[in-house]
């Protein structure tokens, strides 16, 4: 059963009870890692391993997400702002105890690459705190296969301009 989540801001990021923070440099350009995150949202099944479906809603304000397991989440788009920040927050989630999540992927220029860092920022019950600060070593595992995977799949696309493009036969 989905639960509505209190809204929430980009500044949520620095002020949120519980922050896992991740980073990793890749090769790809911080260009084609922002249009991967951001405009082909079905694509994100393709490179992180818990994602099983991905679509924009809401003529692109939105996303739904499913993950592995069958948890739902259904966001919004609180920052895109090109080559450095995307970011969204839950609105949705069928996960007990979450009060607030916000997730957000910051990216910079790092020689010929990017690193990318990704932020998970949540509230909840003092259990599901507990539960998600013990969580911390499989998320950035998680995080590291799907920044790995990703670099591996803007490669074999190149990665220059218009390079990534959604899946096809994906609906956006």
């Amino acid at each position: 059963m989905a639960r509505r989540l209190r809204p929430v801001g980009l500044d949520f990021a620095r002020t949120a009870p519980v922050r896992l923070v991740f980073a990793r440099e890749i090769a790809a350009p911080p260009e084609a890692v922002f249009r991967a995150l951001a405009e082909d949202v079905p694509g994100w099944s393709e490179w992180f391993a818990a994602v099983t479906s991905a679509r924009t809603v809401d003529e692109g304000a939105g996303r739904e997400v499913r993950l592995m397991g069958g948890t739902r989440y259904r966001e919004t788009v609180v920052a895109a702002e090109p080559h450095e920040v995307y970011a969204y927050r839950v609105d949705e989630a069928g996960v007990p105890g979450v009060h607030a999540l916000l997730e957000e992927w910051r990216l910079a220029p790092a020689g010929t690459g990017t690193r990318v860092q990704w932020t998970f920022a949540a509230d909840g019950s003092a259990v599901f705190r507990f539960l998600l600060k013990g969580a911390r070593w499989g998320l950035g595992r998680a995080f590291g296969g799907a920044v790995t995977a990703l670099d591996r799949r803007l490669a074999s696309r190149g990665s220059g301009p218009g390079s990534v493009r959604p899946h096809p036969g994906r609906q956006q």
